[in-house]
């Protein structure tokens, strides 16, 4: 190998030597650690199921405009496992004829009910049924359902009144009256006011510091303007 070569050789070597020892300390100097926590945040957001969320809607304000028919469409999802017609067999799960007003996890011919369910008691009226349909491993822990849920709460409010007619037939419950406003806005405004209004307020109901007001009172009736030995000595000093 000629001189020549060994030149180039050396250059590509060194070359490459650089580039790593740049790496190095590149990775030294710009390391970037992972945040505590990812993303950014972006004012006037309030993260979901904070406490600024919205709150979930009450079944039985739903109910009034359900549609049993729609409700029946969901209820495809339910099928593969669940009979719905009166004298149906279990499968999976068990055959829900007349399950609205039935007690939680009894009867069904027999059907074995998992401890979890069994274990909530009372009887499937339509908030527990609500409940349920949203997150049957929230409602009941350790429940065989595996069924994920449903997010929606129209499509819970369709199917809830579909499975009511078939074989219960109870009467729906009367939607909530409208919530009041809340009697905390005179208190919230209050918060609002100025620090010196508030300062004025206090003032005037419960007196200013002694501090801060001036001797503007009268002397007593009688009483000499001027200390008497104190005028003697000034005059004194003047002569």
């Amino acid at each position: 190998m000629d001189n020549r070569t060994n030149t180039i050789a050396g250059w590509v070597l060194a070359g490459c030597g650089a580039a790593l020892g740049l790496s190095i300390v590149g990775g030294m100097m710009f390391h970037g650690e992972r945040p505590e926590k990812m993303g950014y945040a972006i004012e006037g957001v309030v993260a979901e199921g904070g406490e600024g969320a919205a709150a979930e809607v009450p079944i039985a304000s739903l109910l009034p405009t359900a549609d049993a028919a729609k409700g029946a469409e969901v209820f495809k999802k339910c099928a593969a496992c669940h009979t719905i017609n009166q004298g149906g067999a279990n499968g999976v799960g068990p055959n829900l004829y007349g399950t609205v007003g039935e007690e939680i996890a009894k009867g069904k011919a027999g059907y074995a009910f998992s401890s979890a369910l069994a274990g909530i008691g009372g009887k499937w009226d339509f908030d527990k049924l609500n409940a349920w349909l949203t997150s049957p491993r929230k409602f009941a822990p350790g429940t065989k359902m595996t069924f994920a849920g449903l997010g929606n709460a129209q499509d819970r409010a369709n199917v809830i009144l579909y499975l009511n007619q078939q074989g219960s037939n109870l009467p729906l419950p009367a939607a909530p009256a409208a919530g009041a406003a809340p009697a905390a806005g005179k208190d919230a405004a209050a918060k609002d006011q100025p620090a010196t209004a508030n300062a004025a307020e206090a003032a005037a109901t419960e007196g200013a510091p002694t501090a801060d007001i001036a001797n503007t009172g009268t002397p007593a009736s009688g009483a000499p303007s001027v200390d008497p030995e104190a005028a003697r000595k000034g005059a004194r000093s003047e002569k």
